[in-house]
């Protein structure tokens, strides 16, 4: 078989997961997550994470590697990626989650400053306001803000980060270094009418599984202002364990919020003209997707 990659995308709720295990066992291969939040450590149920029972099916990499007290950039999370491939490329192991930037960085071999977060100096940036930290940024690199608007604060600092802690413009440090062997990009999509009515279907599930019984524990473990419990399906169950909602209301605002960032997603990987889209409403999914994965690899053989 050709060296190569396998790219399972789309957004949340999708069944990414489910197709995955299908193909990794069809083809006798390994899944490498690509979730940003399922690098941590007990943030299991609110992040739809792989149970055991499907973990031990098949080889998961990049799950529960991280401490949630800690950060993983993307930089290391690019780094840790690639190795994996090319220890198993001869297996064309499948890199599956909805996280583009994760996908992004391994796929276009994306070039990213080696610079860790830098909170001392993020606040000193911070306190001087955005139009300031912008107009900085204009003089120390003026071919970065042209790709970054005026009010986007978390690209203007990490781009003044960079060029504080290293010297060199960040838009010299950036760029693309594709990898050499082949990858085949699956996505997962269908309507939105369809996808909202998966999504309040895996909420209700999370809830009865013991998204709240969850919450509960990492809240006693770490404190109310963990960054990780102030995101989607965690932050809204923190609302309701405060009082500051219903369980109803909580319930709502998740499939809400998780709509919305299902719909980002959507736009995301649609920019992407080498992705090839299947409809997982339709009948035969896995076997469409096999056939698909089949032809592919005797033209890549050839």
């Amino acid at each position: 078989m050709s060296r190569g990659l396998i790219v399972v995308c789309g957004a949340t709720a999708t069944g990414k997961t489910a197709l995955a295990l299908e193909i990794a066992q069809a083809i006798n291969s390994i899944i490498i997550s690509a979730d940003s939040r399922q690098v941590y450590r007990e943030f299991n149920i609110g992040t739809a994470k792989s149970t055991p029972t499907e973990q031990a099916l098949i080889h998961h990499y990049l799950i529960d590697i991280c401490d949630p007290r800690d950060t993983l950039t993307l930089a290391e999370y690019q780094e840790k990626a690639e190795s994996l491939i090319n220890k198993n490329i001869t297996k064309f192991p499948l890199l599956v989650g909805g996280s583009g930037l994760y996908i992004k960085s391994v796929v276009k071999g994306l070039k990213i400053p080696r610079v860790s977060p830098q909170p001392q100096l993020r606040l000193q940036l911070q306190s001087l306001g955005q139009e300031q930290c912008y107009q900085i940024l204009q003089q120390v690199d003026p071919v970065a803000i042209e790709k970054i608007h005026p009010n986007d604060q978390v690209r203007t600092l990490r781009a003044l980060e960079v060029f504080y802690v290293t010297g060199v413009p960040i838009s010299k440090q950036q760029g693309e270094n594709p990898p050499t062997y082949p990858i085949i990009q699956i996505g997962l999509d269908c309507s939105a009418e369809k996808l909202k009515t998966r999504i309040v279907q895996r909420t209700k599930k999370m809830l009865d599984l013991g998204l709240i019984e969850e919450v509960e524990t990492l809240v006693k473990k770490y404190g109310w202002d963990l960054p990780l419990l102030k995101t989607l399906g965690y932050a809204e169950i923190v609302d309701y364990l405060q009082g500051k909602l219903s369980l109803i209301e909580a319930e709502k605002e998740i499939v809400s919020h998780t709509c919305q960032f299902a719909k980002r997603q959507r736009t995301w990987f649609r920019a992407y003209p080498e992705i090839e889209w299947f409809d997982i409403t339709s009948s035969g999914l896995v076997e469409k997707v096999l056939s698909k994965l089949e032809n592919t690899l005797l033209v890549l053989n050839k």
